[in-house]
C-alpha cells in the first residue's frame, strides 16, 4: 500500500490515518454517484443551523437537535458490498460497518473543523467525483500542527487512534462537485 508519496506534507502525518489511491474503479466511481445522486438528499443539520453540503444517512445518524444517536433506516444492498471491501481495508469483521454517510459538496462547499462524534469508532472515507484537501490539525502548545492529505477521486482513507481521537479535521470549498461515503464503525458500549 502507498502512502507516503500521497501526502502534500510529510510532518506531521497523524498517527492512525491510513490512505490508498484507486480503492474503487472507474466504472464503480460512476455506479455510486448515480446511486447518490437518486437518494433523497437533504442538507445537513446541525441543530438550528443548516449546512450546504447534501446528505443521506444510513444504518445510525446522529441527531443534533435531540443530541442522540437515531437509527434512520438499514444500510441498503447497494452499499453492503463497497462496505464489505471497506471492512477487508479496515481488517475488521463482516457487518462491523454500521453507520453510513452519503454526502454531496457542490462546488464551494465544504465542512469545517470537527472530529466525529464519540458514538463512531473508526472512520473510512471514499472519495468520488472532484479532488479534495483532507485537511488535520492539533494543538501543541500555542500552536497548531497541521497535514493535509489529498483525497483523489476513487482513494480511500481511513482515521483511527490519535488521527480519529485526537486531531479534527476539516475540508476546504471544493473546487468541482464532489461526492463522499463515510463508512463508521461503532464504539462498543454504543453497538
Amino acid at each position: 500500500m502507498s502512502q507516503l508519496a500521497l501526502f502534500e506534507d510529510q510532518s506531521p502525518r497523524p498517527n492512525g490515518l491510513r490512505y490508498t489511491p484507486d480503492f474503487a474503479s472507474a466504472e464503480m466511481e460512476r455506479e455510486l454517484i448515480a446511486r447518490i445522486a437518486e437518494l433523497p438528499l437533504q442538507p445537513f443539520q446541525f441543530g438550528a443551523f443548516e449546512g450546504h453540503r447534501r446528505v443521506k444517512s444510513f444504518g445510525y445518524r446522529y441527531d443534533y437537535t435531540l443530541q442522540k444517536l437515531q437509527e434512520p433506516e438499514p444500510i441498503p444492498v447497494w452499499l453492503t458490498a463497497i462496505a464489505g471491501r471497506v471492512e477487508d481495508f479496515g481488517h475488521l469483521p463482516e457487518g462491523s460497518v454500521r453507520q453510513i454517510l452519503c454526502t454531496e459538496y457542490d462546488v464551494g462547499v465544504g465542512i469545517g473543523w470537527h472530529r466525529d462524534k464519540p458514538h463512531f469508532d473508526k472512520v473510512f472515507g471514499l472519495s468520488l467525483g472532484g479532488p479534495s484537501r483532507f485537511r488535520f490539525r492539533r494543538r501543541q502548545g500555542e500552536r497548531w500542527e497541521r497535514f493535509t492529505l489529498s483525497a483523489e477521486p476513487r482513494s480511500l482513507y481511513s482515521m483511527d487512534g490519535e488521527a480519529r481521537e485526537v486531531w479534527e479535521h476539516s475540508i476546504p470549498p471544493v473546487e468541482q462537485r464532489r461526492y463522499s461515503i463515510t463508512f463508521r464503525t461503532m464504539r462498543t458500549k454504543d453497538a
